[in-house]
Parts: structure tokens; sequence; C-alpha cells
């Protein structure tokens, strides 16, 4: 994970997620602009959690790593589908907040101060 990040954020250090969102690709129309229906949805892009990290954040937060885990892949989620709590005035911890509520979540990534 470390070199992960070092590779992907010039960041040398362990993290415990990290988001790759598929680059959008141009779109090619099909006659009337639509893409093709498949059966298969599209992929997105990947998510990676170091399951260490996790493991000790779990502990300090005291609850179960599957919770920690659910917390982690919620946040790189909304990485891979565009959010960014670095440049975005708040939308990406109203919509962790707002989800994890669904969830039954505790405190995100972004509430503990432990995300960047």
């Amino acid at each position: 994970m470390r070199t992960l990040n070092r590779v992907w954020r010039s960041v040398d250090r362990a993290t415990d997620v990290l988001s790759f969102p598929m680059a959008k690709s141009s779109r090619r129309s099909g006659g009337r602009g639509r893409e093709p229906r498949t059966a298969v949805p599209p992929h997105i892009g990947d998510i990676v959690i170091a399951t260490g990290v996790a493991e000790r954040q779990a502990r300090e937060a005291g609850h179960s790593l599957t919770t920690e885990l659910r917390v982690l892949a919620l946040h790189g989620l909304l990485h891979v589908v565009g959010y960014d709590h670095t440049r975005d005035a708040g939308a990406m911890a109203r919509m962790e907040r707002r989800l994890r509520g669904r969830g039954g979540l505790p405190l995100g990534l972004i509430e503990r101060g432990g995300s960047t």
C-alpha cells in the first residue's frame, strides 16, 4: 500500500484506502447517441484497502474489522464516483455522513480526520 501511495499520489507512507476511478472514455454514438445495453454493469474503478491498517483503525475506533472495511469501502467508492474531500467544500463529507447514517456506520474517515 505504501508503494501504491508513493507511485500514484507521491506520498511515501502507507494509507488505509486508495481509489482508482476509471478514466472516462469517449462515447461512441450508436446512431442515436445511446450506449449499447449490456448485462454487466460498467467498471467504474478500483478500491484498494490495506487490511493491516484497517485492523489497527478498527481497534482504535472500538469497532469490528468488518465495520472498518465498510467505512473504508464507502469512502473509496465516493472517490471513485468523483468526490474529493480535499477540494469540494464539504460535499463528500456530507454525502459520506448521509450514506453512513443509512448504513448504520460509525464516524467516517473525514470526520475522524484520518483521511488524506
